[in-house]
């Protein structure tokens, strides 16, 4: 017998994210969860390392690399409909959940135990706090490297991320911010490269 679980995973690379507005450089949902997995795991060391606090930052940054696994089924819905009032955010929750158990039947018996819990990390919420804290995190940085490229249609993301990300109140996420945003400011000459 065969299974299409890593097929489906390869199809993360057609989904399109913001699908609603005007970008200087699409982004697909590959992209996005590769780089919600490396703040993911940023923010696990940090709350390892700085604040001294039990974490696994290999294990965050696997449940970000799957975190929007069930859009391969789904697409990716746009922020302002998906939140738009409870009984859609409950109902798309519920269809969420409907492809998570379809991409667990993609995979042999054996490893659906083992696959579970980074498709359901949502389900444990304190690890899931950094996880989404990366990802809203995620969509700020897309939004400051839009604003950047001169594109003023993500400025109203941009407040919105920010306000999202002040609001968690993590320790962890506050310490990235504080040293490492400044940086999606700088262009290559200012960041310095080899020469």
């Amino acid at each position: 017998m065969t299974y299409d679980f890593f097929a489906y995973l390869s199809r993360m690379k057609y989904i399109t994210r913001w699908s609603l507005m005007r970008s200087t450089e699409q982004e697909n949902v590959q992209e996005h969860s590769q780089m919600v997995a490396v703040l993911a795991h940023a923010l696990g060391l940090i709350r390892r390392e700085v604040f001294h606090r039990d974490c696994d930052p290999e294990r965050l940054a696997a449940i970000a690399l799957f975190h929007d696994a069930p859009e391969i089924l789904t697409g990716d819905l746009p922020t302002p409909i998906k939140y738009h009032s409870r009984q859609i955010k409950s109902a798309y929750d519920e269809v969420e959940n409907v492809a998570v158990d379809k991409l667990l039947e993609a995979l042999p018996e054996e490893l659906r135990g083992a696959y579970r819990p980074y498709l359901t990390a949502a389900e444990d919420p304190e690890t899931y706090a950094l996880v989404k804290a990366a990802d809203t995190l995620s969509a700020y940085i897309k939004c400051v490297e839009e604003r950047r490229a001169g594109n003023r249609e993500f400025l109203s993301a941009e407040a919105s991320a920010l306000k999202k990300l002040m609001a968690m109140r993590l320790p962890e996420l506050e310490w990235f911010m504080d040293r490492f945003l400044n940086g999606f400011e700088k262009d290559l000459d200012q960041l310095g490269t080899l020469g």
